[in-house]
């Protein structure tokens, strides 16, 4: 297979993905006091599926039962993992947000990868885990330790159907009407949650900007850069993100982390490379088109 353009070219076009996403995410956590946490992810879960839409065009004729409910399937994940998502960023640092939920693909390779070593990475997990929790586990939020928890598990969720989606729908279809799913899903919680805020056209904007930063550019961006990058390359890649949002957080939240917090994010990140080395993972298993 040829690829395109020279390896370090697509190493950082994945890099500016990352950068995006982060960016986005932090441009969420500000505006969190006036639309809170599930207006956010309405407002992004919104703008990503008319953005997909107008994209794909989608047809909603000529597919069979299995691929709808995979629709379904998917729409739900993206918006529960999202919720979790943003309900944890109130509560925790921006860095170990991303790290907790990076736990969730990372669990789902090592039980795909059914090799011994598999059970090494996990327990490099467990120990950068542990880590977080070394400066006192008093310091993070319980209540947000499970939302983040729980946006790890909806992300595997989200790996399974996606794959059955990918399988049933042509190029973008699957994921823009599972992303339209997901929006409405949303929508009674968001507007409860931002209420009068939602007439504010300049917050309505930059929800659309987070929309861009977070889902549309670094998707865009790894679907050139998987054109040019060996697809073990770019999941390696991919399991940066924890170390990206903790340098996001710090730079435009003013969020500092403890030693033992860098250090559980750093073993966490080892534990991913190594699982993504040891399983032969495929990159789009482990990309995070939304989060």
């Amino acid at each position: 297979m040829t690829r395109g353009g020279p390896p370090v070219t697509a190493v950082g076009l994945v890099v500016t993905g990352l950068v995006c996403q982060e960016v986005g995410a932090s441009l969420a956590v500000l505006l969190f006091p006036q639309v809170g946490p599930l207006g956010m992810v309405m407002l992004r879960l919104v703008f990503s599926a008319v953005i997909l839409l107008l994209i794909a065009r989608p047809t909603l004729r000529g597919h069979g039962r299995a691929g709808w409910i995979a629709v379904v399937q998917l729409g739900t994940a993206l918006a529960v993992m999202n919720g979790f998502f943003y309900l944890a960023l109130a509560r925790l640092p921006l860095g170990i947000t991303v790290t907790i939920e990076v736990l969730g693909p990372l669990a789902l390779s090592i039980i795909a990868g059914r090799r011994r070593s598999s059970w090494l990475w996990a327990g490099l997990a467990l120990c950068g885990v542990v880590a977080l929790g070394g400066g006192g586990w008093d310091r993070l939020d319980l209540l947000g330790v499970l939302f983040a928890l729980g946006a790890a598990v909806s992300w595997a969720f989200y790996i399974l159907a996606s794959a059955r989606v990918g399988a049933a729908f042509p190029r973008l279809d699957g994921l823009a009407l599972a992303m339209t799913f997901a929006a409405v899903l949303s929508l009674p919680f968001g507007i409860a949650n931002a209420g009068a805020a939602l007439l504010r056209l300049d917050l309505v904007a930059l929800g659309a900007a987070v929309a861009l930063l977070s889902s549309t550019i670094p998707y865009a961006l790894e679907l050139i850069a998987l054109r040019r990058l060996a697809a073990a390359a770019f999941s390696i890649l991919m399991a940066l993100a924890p170390a990206t949002a903790a340098l996001a957080g710090f730079l435009l939240l003013g969020q500092h982390l403890t030693v033992w917090e860098m250090a559980g994010i750093i073993l966490v990140i080892a534990a991913s490379v190594g699982a993504v080395r040891a399983g032969g993972r495929r990159a789009d298993d482990i990309a995070e088109p939304t989060g």
